[in-house]
């Protein structure tokens, strides 16, 4: 088995470029504690993703069914179509800005999220943050797993009559079960190849992703004769005050759905022939691709009001109406491809280098990948999933809220204190300018908790509709609930700056070479 990230460069090999750090021949740190193969520096001949390579991952993540339910997702709460495109093109432009921050110190340094966490929390200390994002992820990719194997299984039903009839297990059929276990597998089977291996799919994925969906407008516009129905549905909120209430949360959850990326994006930035790659790449990958395809499923979805005297919104039971086996076959390796694409790229690498971050001694990036795997099923993500509310508002809202807390500490220590310099050797080495007390900077952990707190403590719920209190967590915080992905990366943002009181000044020992 090859690793995931290839051994130190020759040693007549120095790196000097100053926005290209790597580890000076021979430098490479030994404790195991803290180092394995799949958290040290890519070397530099390895970090050779292009524009193109960013642009096709983010297009492989950004087509797929839960992003397609989005905007069906904002039409079950009342919106129109041009509010649920609105809002959805608004919240990808916001979190473009934090991707692309936490992103540069991928090419520059060659180091995953957990790493770069390092310089804020401590090298103890960011398990705190990788440990969050990994649970995060972990739920992440049962949830894609389940969607993606009950695509296969209606589709599956459709061409084998009795398929969907079979006797019941934990209250499904158990070729419903079947469907999500294989399904399961094969994602780990890939993601257990390595990272080049993700890069190759995504490059293929991409392309085929985006010219299933196209096929599937076609389809819908030949039988529909036009895109009209849909498109002249009123909004049920308006713009007025009953509109604002229900923009705000959603447009915190829309953030939330590529959160998560905005912390761990390094470990694919790591990666990158330079910053101008990561930039074009995910500039022109992340908004407009969601965009499009936001506006792709109210378009689909309006032919179908058309053709079938009502609106379905889910792609998959949308071509389950139809005879046409070979239809059925294509959409079902789309729904293959496109489930996979972004479920291995968004919610197994990044779990996979935290776990590895907890204990490197004994889990490596594969191990980590397993891991993710077992513990996506065991999370039940079939519940996650059952309402709007509950996946959008609770779910999507929690996370963010935590997410951004933590994005606002990577942010100001990374540029506002460090000033984008880190001694990269530190990084791995107990007893650095890294270490703080006892491997824990209490700074970042304060940041944390009061950010999170002020995010998260007013989460709520309507009664029946979510596990939150009706009132809040904490009622005199539950104003702050509706916008807890900006609440907690602002205000960990300040107090962070505010403790840490005065910027680093770069030392020799920070230098290019990380000496």
């Amino acid at each position: 088995m090859t690793s995931t990230v290839p051994p130190p460069p020759p040693r007549d090999r120095i790196p000097a470029a100053p926005d290209r750090v790597g580890l000076d021949p021979g430098a490479a740190p030994t404790d195991n504690r803290f180092v394995n193969d799949d958290l040290l520096p890519v070397p530099l001949e390895r970090r050779d993703w292009t524009t193109y390579n960013f642009a096709a991952l983010w297009v492989g993540m950004a087509h797929n069914i839960p992003s397609w339910l989005l905007a069906s997702g904002l039409v079950a709460l009342g919106m129109d179509w041009k509010q649920a495109v609105f809002t959805i093109a608004l919240a990808n432009v916001i979190v473009l800005g934090p991707m692309l921050l936490t992103g540069h110190a991928g090419p520059k340094y060659g180091i995953p999220f957990p790493v770069l966490a390092r310089a804020s929390f401590g090298l103890r200390g960011a398990n705190l943050p990788a440990l969050i994002r990994a649970a995060v992820a972990c739920a992440w990719f049962g949830i894609q797993t389940w969607i993606g194997g009950v695509g296969i299984f209606t589709l599956l039903g459709k061409m084998f009559g009795g398929w969907a009839r079979a006797s019941e297990i934990g209250g499904q059929p158990w070729t419903l079960w079947l469907c999500f276990l294989v399904f399961w597998a094969v994602e780990l089977a890939i993601i257990y190849r390595g990272m080049d291996a993700l890069r190759r799919f995504e490059n293929w994925a991409a392309p085929f992703v985006i010219v299933g969906a196209v096929v599937l407008l076609v389809w819908v516009a030949v039988k529909a004769g036009g895109f009209g129905p849909l498109l002249d549905q009123p909004s049920k909120l308006g713009w007025g005050k009953d509109f604002w209430p229900v923009f705000f949360p959603s447009l915190m959850g829309m953030i939330a759905f590529w959160a998560t990326l905005s912390l761990n994006i390094p470990d694919f930035t790591r990666f990158g022939a330079g910053q101008r790659a990561q930039i074009r790449g995910q500039s022109f990958g992340l908004p407009t691709t969601m965009t499009l395809f936001a506006l792709l499923s109210v378009l689909v979805t309006s032919g179908s009001q058309a053709v079938y005297g009502e609106a379905i919104w889910d792609p998959v039971q949308l071509v389950a109406r139809t005879d046409n086996v070979f239809g059925l076959l294509y959409a079902l390796v789309t729904v293959l491809v496109a489930t996979i694409s972004v479920n291995i790229a968004a919610n197994v690498v990044s779990p996979a280098y935290d776990l590895a971050n907890l204990a490197p001694k004994f889990i490596n990036f594969r191990t980590g990948a397993l891991v993710t795997g077992v513990v996506g099923v065991l999370i039940m993500p079939w519940k996650l999933t059952e309402t709007p509310e509950l996946y959008i508002f609770t779910w999507l809202g929690l996370v963010g809220g935590l997410l951004g807390t933590v994005a606002g500490i990577l942010i100001a220590d990374y540029w506002i204190v460090r000033r984008t310099v880190l001694d990269l050797a530190d990084l791995y080495r107990p007893g650095g300018r890294y270490w703080y007390t006892n491997g824990w900077n209490w700074r970042a952990v304060t940041a944390f908790a009061v950010g999170g707190v002020l995010a998260i403590g007013g989460s709520h719920s309507e009664p029946g509709e979510g596990p939150f209190p009706a009132d809040g967590l904490i009622p005199f915080l539950k104003p702050l609930a509706d916008y807890g992905w900006a609440v907690g990366l602002a205000s960990s943002l300040l107090l962070y700056v505010v403790l840490t009181g005065r910027a680093v000044t770069p030392s020799p020992s920070s230098g290019p070479a990380g000496r």
